[in-house]
C-alpha cells in the first residue's frame, strides 16, 4: 500500500519539523522519522489507527503530541493532516478528500 500527504499535511510535517531542530538539532530529523513511523505503520495496517470518523483514522507519533489523520482509499492512504494535538480539535475536517 501506499500513501499520499495532503498539501497541508506537508506543511505541518514540515512547519512542526522546523520549529524541533530549532529547539535542539537533531529533534527536527527525529519528529520528521516518527510521523513517517505512523504512516508506515498505517499503509502496513489501515485499521490500526483510532476511529475519528467513517472514514477516517488517527495514529499517535511516539515521543510528539501530534497524530496522523489518515483515510483509507482503496490501495491508497492519504494523509490528512499531521495535526497537533494541542491545537482545536478536528480543524483539519474541511480536508476531507
Amino acid at each position: 500500500m501506499r500513501f499520499f500527504l495532503h498539501e497541508a499535511a506537508e506543511t505541518e510535517l514540515d512547519q512542526a519539523a522546523a520549529y524541533y531542530e530549532s529547539c535542539r538539532v537533531g529533534l527536527g530529523v527525529e519528529f520528521a522519522e516518527e510521523v513517517y513511523r505512523a504512516v508506515s505503520l498505517a499503509t502496513a495496517f489501515p485499521g490500526a489507527g483510532t476511529p475519528c470518523s467513517e472514514h477516517t483514522r488517527r495514529l499517535l507519533v511516539r515521543r510528539f503530541p501530534f497524530g496522523v489523520i489518515y483515510q483509507v482509499k482503496g490501495r491508497m492512504v492519504q494523509v490528512v493532516a499531521v495535526a497537533d494535538l494541542r491545537r482545536r480539535p478536528d480543524y483539519w475536517r474541511n480536508r476531507m478528500m
